[in-house]
């Protein structure tokens, strides 16, 4: 299983720590290996002490369903055909922040972040996720 290198989690983090900052969002920001290992932490400054557990769990999320944490809510939600699945796996988060990383060769981890708005969640995600393909061409 290949899994994403430190050097690379890290640039991961710098990107989204960027844009939490241009966002005035102090976040919990991580990415895990394709195990659901810690890679890479950080906790900006201000952060909430809880928002720590929930990247951690987003990121997690996004691991083992290989999705972003806001469509595993639309498989779990109480209408949905899989609800309560939230429940599982020592719990799960299923809105916005959490996303897979992919390379060619399959999953490489995933990244959480928490510490805003659920849609500055996600965003501060994005941007850290979205430097991937760049430094996967460059490493």
């Amino acid at each position: 299983m290949t899994a994403i290198t430190l050097k690379k989690a890290l640039l991961l983090i710098d990107a989204a720590k960027s844009k939490a900052v241009e966002l005035g969002v102090a976040a919990s920001i991580v990415v895990l290996d394709p195990g659901g290992n810690l890679k890479a932490f950080s906790r900006m400054d201000g952060s909430w002490l809880g928002s720590i557990d929930v990247a951690i769990k987003k990121a997690k999320t996004s691991v083992l369903f290989e999705m972003e944490t806001q469509i595993v809510w639309e498989i779990g939600n109480p209408q949905a055909q899989a609800h309560g699945i939230e429940l599982t796996n020592e719990g799960l988060v299923t809105f916005a922040g959490g996303i897979p990383l992919k390379g060619s060769g399959g999953l490489l981890g995933a990244i959480g972040v928490s510490g805003g708005l659920v849609a500055q969640d996600y965003e501060v995600a994005c941007a850290g996720a979205a430097i991937l393909e760049g430094i996967s061409r460059d490493s």
